[in-house]
C-alpha cells in the first residue's frame, strides 16, 4: 500500500532534502526513522528538492508498506523520535499510482527578506540592511517573467534535466513593514532557480540593472549574465498542488 506523509522542516541543519553519500539530509533522516518504527526497509520518495539551507513549510513524500492500522499513533511516534526541526503532520492512504513528485502539478515557494535587523528571524530569512528597493520596478521584472518559458539563465550549471522550460502561475514581491517577499508558484523549477531569480531581481530593485537587460539575461539563456544567488536560508517551498483525488482519504 502507498502513504503520503505531509511534514515540513527548517533546513538550517541540512544539506537539502536528497539524500547524499557524506552529509546528513531531510531524507536520510525521515526515511530511517520510518524504517525503524515500522520495522521494513521501504524507501521514501520526496515531491522535489531542496537545497542545502532551505526550508519547506509544506513537503510531501510518499512510501510504500502494508496497511498503517493507525496513522496517528505514527505520528506521534516519528515526532517524538525526529530532531525538532522536522515535524510530520499528515500520513494518509493513496493509491498506488500516485506519485510525490510526478503527481505534483505546482510547487509555490517564499523568498523572505527582512530590511531591519531582527534576531528572531536570522536563520529563515535574508537580512539586509540599509537599502531601499525599489518594489514597483521589481514587480514589473517579475511581470515579466511570463512572457518566457526557457529559463535557463537562472538554472544551475551542471543539472542533469531534459528541458529549462517551466510554466508560470505566479509571480510576485510584497511588502509590508520591514518585511519583503517574493511569491512565486509554477509547475516545476530548475536548481537554484528561484534564488538567481531572487538575486537577479533585486538589482534591478536598486536601479543597477534595466528591465530591458534583465529581458536580455532571460534570452540568453546564460547563467552567468544572471545576478548572485539570494541566501538559502531566505527561501522557503510553501505549498505543493495535487489532484484532488489524491486527498479522498486525507484525514481517513
Amino acid at each position: 500500500m502507498r502513504y503520503f506523509v505531509e511534514l515540513s522542516y527548517n533546513g538550517k541543519n541540512y544539506h537539502g532534502w536528497q539524500k547524499q553519500p557524506n552529509a546528513i539530509s531531510v531524507q536520510e533522516l525521515v526515511e530511517n526513522m520510518l524504517k525503524n518504527v515500522l520495522r521494513v526497509d521501504s524507501s521514501v520518495v520526496g515531491c522535489g528538492r531542496t537545497d542545502t539551507g532551505v526550508h519547506a513549510s509544506q513537503f510531501f513524500l510518499h512510501f510504500d508498506v502494508d496497511q498503517i492500522i493507525d496513522e496517528e499513533n505514527l505520528i506521534f511516534k516519528l515526532n517524538s523520535c525526529l530532531p525538532v526541526d522536522i515535524a510530520i503532520h499528515k500520513i494518509f492512504r493513496v493509491s498506488d499510482k500516485d506519485h510525490a513528485r510526478f503527481s505534483a502539478t505546482f510547487r509555490s515557494y517564499e523568498y523572505r527578506i527582512y530590511l531591519k535587523k531582527n534576531p528572531f528571524f536570522v536563520d529563515t530569512s535574508w537580512q539586509v540592511f540599509n537599502q531601499c528597493y525599489d518594489v514597483v520596478k521589481m514587480n514589473e521584472a517579475a511581470k515579466i517573467l511570463f512572457e518566457y518559458t526557457n529559463f535557463k539563465c537562472f538554472s544551475r550549471s551542471r543539472t542533469d534535466v531534459k528541458t529549462y522550460n517551466c510554466r508560470l502561475i505566479r509571480a510576485e514581491w510584497m511588502q509590508e513593514n520591514d518585511v519583503l517577499v517574493f511569491h512565486i508558484t509554477a509547475d516545476r523549477f530548475l536548481r537554484n532557480m528561484v534564488r538567481a531569480i531572487v538575486g537577479t531581481i533585486l538589482q534591478i530593485g536598486l536601479h543597477k540593472v534595466t528591465l530591458q537587460e534583465f529581458r536580455e539575461i532571460i534570452e540568453s539563456q546564460d547563467r552567468s549574465r544572471a545576478g548572485a544567488s539570494a541566501k538559502a536560508k531566505g527561501l522557503f517551498l510553501t505549498k505543493v498542488g495535487y489532484p484532488e483525488k489524491i486527498f479522498h482519504n486525507y484525514g481517513s
